[in-house]
Parts: C-alpha cells; structure tokens; sequence
C-alpha cells in the first residue's frame, strides 16, 4: 500500500478518445489503487480540466466493464450535454 494522506485516492489511468461529430472527448478509466472510488474502475468523460457530470460517468468490476458502462450512459448524446453548463446569476 502507497504511503498517502487518509483521503487520498491513487489510480492509474487508461485514457480512451470519442470523436463524434467531428468533436472529440476523452474518456479516462480510473483503477483504484488506493482510496475510495465508486467502484474497482471508474470512467470519466472529460475535456481535460472539465469532468462530465456524474450521471454519465461509468463503474465496473473491470476496466472494460466500466468503458461499456459509460459508453452506454452517452450513447446518442451530444458532448456538450455531458458537462456542467454555467448559470446565469441575476
């Protein structure tokens, strides 16, 4: 075990790219080495400093099985509804 701080989280991470429409994602499948995750393997669809929204994030025993989750949770989406929009504050 990593010598870390107690909330630490340690993955290592396979990253895969989406392109649809003409637009692409990254999708990062996170394998828990250390810490607390939602599962043994975690996929993020990310624009690199932006994370989609935990809805369309995926969870497997394996790292397949988490890619196919998420995949299947995006599936006829655009990439823009992926992510967090900003609100307007009046």
């Amino acid at each position: 075990m990593p010598d870390l701080n107690a909330n630490d989280i340690l993955t290592k991470v396979a990253r895969y790219n989406l392109i649809r429409n003409e637009r692409m994602v990254y999708i990062d499948v996170h394998e828990r080495l250390a810490g607390n995750l939602a599962g043994k393997f975690v996929s993020v669809p990310n624009l690199i400093n932006i994370i989609a929204r935990q809805e369309f994030q995926g969870v497997g025993e394996t790292e397949s099985e988490a890619l196919e989750d998420c995949l299947s949770k995006i599936k006829g989406l655009n990439i823009e509804e992926l992510f967090p929009q900003k609100t307007e504050e009046g």
